[in-house]
């Protein structure tokens, strides 16, 4: 059954999902592999469209629209655009398809296929309130060193400090186009590049369940965590 989307709602969520997946070993798109015997895409999407969102808008690869398109109908009324040689460039053509009147945004990793619809609420809650960014984020657990090109370890870091950023990252429309509009450098999110223009970035609690699905280690646990909990689960509260 299809999911209905709220027409009322002010968020959009883009999902770049045009990229290889070089670590995850050859294969299909990233986007496209089977978690569980259903596409990454497809879980991620299933999730978001949980949530009170108006519009969704995938960017795929340029030779797979019309496929994501079929894939993804039963699932919610998305729109798919072909993606760009980069994350970035996905995300800008994402953005150009979103109705006019949407001034929220999320940007959302399609390898994070079990991410709590709870914390696409949270993320789009934070720039409701006035955010003009947000990002959710767990805290680092492991001891974090800094090591030279030689491999000797040269600094301990305070992981006091340190949070481990996930996706949906939230942003009001105006800021995102303009840090878009001005970015040059290939940065990993889109928070980073919204970060180069000095705009302050606010930090949600994030899920273990928000996984990156990167590495066969990541996609074997992503599919061991749909046994143990299917159903999605809350944020839990941000520590340290």
């Amino acid at each position: 059954m299809t999911a209905q989307l709220n027409p009322r709602g002010d968020v959009a969520v883009l999902v770049p999902a045009a990229g290889a997946g070089v670590r995850l070993g050859p294969g299909r798109p990233k986007a496209l592999r089977l978690l569980a015997g259903e596409p990454l895409l497809v879980h991620a999407v299933r999730r978001v469209a949980t949530a009170s969102v108006r519009s969704i808008v995938v960017a795929a690869p340029a030779a797979e629209v019309a496929e994501v398109r079929e894939l993804l109908a039963p699932i919610a009324p998305v729109t798919v655009v072909a993606g760009g040689e980069t994350r970035q460039d996905s995300v800008a053509c994402a953005l150009a398809a979103v109705p006019a009147d949407v001034e929220i945004i999320l940007v959302h990793d399609a390898a994070r296929a079990l991410v709590p619809p709870e914390l696409v609420e949270s993320v789009a809650a934070a720039i409701r309130a006035g955010a003009p960014a947000a990002v959710p984020v767990l805290p680092v657990v492991d001891t974090i060193k800094r090591v030279s090109a030689e491999g000797v370890v040269t600094a301990t870091v305070d992981r006091a400090e340190l949070r481990s950023v996930q996706t949906p990252q939230g942003f009001r429309r105006a800021v995102l186009t303009a840090a878009h509009a001005a970015g040059s450098d290939a940065l990993t999110d889109d928070a980073g590049l919204v970060e180069q223009q000095g705009v302050p970035v606010t930090c949600v609690p994030g899920s273990e369940f928000a996984l990156k699905v990167t590495r066969p280690f990541d996609l074997a646990l992503a599919e061991h965590l749909l046994t143990v909990a299917p159903e999605p689960v809350a944020p839990r509260t941000l520590i340290a």
